[in-house]
């Protein structure tokens, strides 16, 4: 894919509308590379102008953080807000959660202030704003669909509405599991727990949540996040569901729309 990198449009004098935060997920992981393509295929057919930071883009720190390396978390931030303050990047779009909350919310105290969205409320706007349209008869329409609330998108910034009418955008049966919304339940990845094993218990937190999205008969699990795709795609496997698949809202758009 021909994706714009900011270092080229300021050598030509130019600055994109967007700085495309990708994360280190959406960067190396195999499963999470195709997300990033969706969405970057989407902001090609809309013609927005937008642009990535390539090679200087470093990890967030937010595994970091959480793990309580304070001073590697500062040292990394630091490097990315003078990057993008350099190139004066004013909004940043991302589809990871937590690159979404610990640059919105965690970088401003360290001298990082930008407009800060998530790919799903992005999505959400070009779909009102009619930048977005979907085929009349989407590969998806009126299939049965639960979508899983990431804790970095849903309880720690209150974003539920948006993910879910972007999927009603699709013609879509949406159903609920037993946790969801505010009382939504943790694919067992965040907070740093995606690099550690877990503690002795009697079953995986993936596994639970996986069995919540299997009882509600949905043939599809949609997730914003690549660490709940990964968490939830292992406990499919362990449940040995393969009539089921874990798809990111991107994936889905990008497959329905015009």
């Amino acid at each position: 894919m021909d994706i714009p990198i900011m270092s080229d449009l300021a050598a030509r004098q130019e600055s994109p509308e967007i700085l495309f935060w990708v994360g280190c997920a959406g960067s190396f992981d195999q499963r999470a590379q195709k997300i990033t393509r969706a969405f970057a295929s989407i902001l090609n057919k809309v013609q927005i102008k937008y642009a990535i930071l390539g090679k200087e883009e470093a990890c967030t720190g937010d595994p970091a953080r959480r793990a309580g390396n304070e001073f590697l978390f500062q040292m990394m931030a630091y490097q990315n807000i003078q990057t993008l303050n350099n190139y004066g990047v004013k909004k940043i779009v991302t589809a990871c959660p937590h690159c979404f909350n610990i640059i919105k919310n965690e970088y401003p105290a360290l001298g990082g202030s930008y407009e800060v969205i998530h790919h799903t409320v992005f999505l959400q706007q070009l779909i009102d704003e009619g930048k977005v349209k979907m085929k009349e008869n989407g590969s998806f329409k009126g299939k049965r669909i639960t979508y899983h609330d990431s804790c970095y998108l849903g309880r720690a910034n209150n974003i539920y509405e948006a993910p879910r009418k972007v999927l009603e955008a699709l013609d879509i049966e949406l159903v609920e599991m037993k946790h969801c919304r505010s009382k939504g339940m943790c694919c067992g990845a965040g907070g740093a727990q995606m690099w550690k094993e877990e503690e002795k218990g009697s079953v995986r937190i993936n596994i639970k949540r996986t069995r919540e999205a299997i009882d509600t008969g949905a043939g599809i699990i949609a997730a914003a996040c690549p660490y709940c795709n990964t968490m939830l795609t292992d406990g499919l496997k362990n449940q040995e569901k393969e009539n089921m698949q874990v798809l990111d809202i991107a994936e889905l758009i990008e497959a329905s729309m015009e």
